[in-house]
């Protein structure tokens, strides 16, 4: 079971780097966990570092930066790229992206080490739409196509490197802790979620949107919001043991 955590298990704080663990995620990721019918599993944008500390749950595979850096259940830590190939590459970009929104109302540049956000959830919509686009042509004529791409949003840009991506680290997570007849289900809300919900469909798995709204989608569900999430995850717990 492959959860993505903001707008899915929990609301969106009001910035990234605001970490407020939710004690009930975590005692329902904990019964998930010791429950023998299910493996669940964070795959989150956040940074590894951040998710650890939102869901201190032992035995839990946390994926961070979308997948970039991984907690087995073991509690090893894997990075799935040299940090020094990518690395250089951000610190050409970030000054010009801080010059950027230097002085403007309601945006925010999140630094996750691995990758450069963007966020603009609090700014004027013109004034997000015009200076989204700038960030992304900066982005795009200085950053190596062959090592990064840019992720998009509502009111949101991100440039990581091409293996951040939530699709690529299912079908990771998949061939190396491959579990018989197991059915894999992935819960997430954005367009980046929208990459793991076609991985897990290819494996005959169950996805679930979070969306108030109906919208175009690969996921066979919708919930409408993290409640909804969490009483259906809940729901689950009630499957008998034997």
């Amino acid at each position: 079971m492959f959860l993505d955590y903001d707008g899915t298990l929990a609301g969106f704080a009001p910035t990234p780097d605001v970490i407020i663990p939710d004690p009930e995620v975590i005692d329902i990721l904990t019964r998930l966990e010791n429950h023998p019918f299910f493996q669940p599993a964070i795959i989150s944008g956040r940074r590894l570092d951040h998710i650890i500390a939102l869901v201190p749950v032992s035995r839990l595979l946390l994926a961070g930066t979308y997948g970039i850096e991984i907690r087995t259940p073991d509690g090893k830590h894997i990075n799935r790229l040299d940090y020094s190939h990518i690395r250089p590459g951000l610190d050409l970009l970030k000054p010009k992206w801080e010059q950027l929104i230097s002085g403007q109302v309601g945006f925010y540049l999140e630094d996750k080490g691995w990758s450069l956000a963007i966020h603009a959830r609090f700014a004027d919509d013109h004034a997000a739409r015009t200076i989204l686009s700038t960030a992304r042509e900066t982005a795009a004529d200085c950053m190596d196509a062959s090592l990064f791409r840019m992720m998009g949003g509502d009111k949101f840009l991100e440039v990581g490197p091409l293996l951040a991506n939530k699709g690529a680290t299912i079908e990771y997570i998949l061939e190396r802790y491959p579990v018989v007849d197991a059915l894999p289900v992935y819960i997430g809300d954005d367009d980046k979620d929208e990459e793991a919900f076609a991985v897990v469909n290819q494996h005959n798995g169950i996805s679930v949107v979070v969306s108030e709204n109906e919208r175009g989608t690969h996921a066979d569900l919708r919930l409408q919001d993290p409640p909804s999430v969490r009483e259906w995850l809940i729901s689950l717990l009630a499957v008998p043991r034997s």
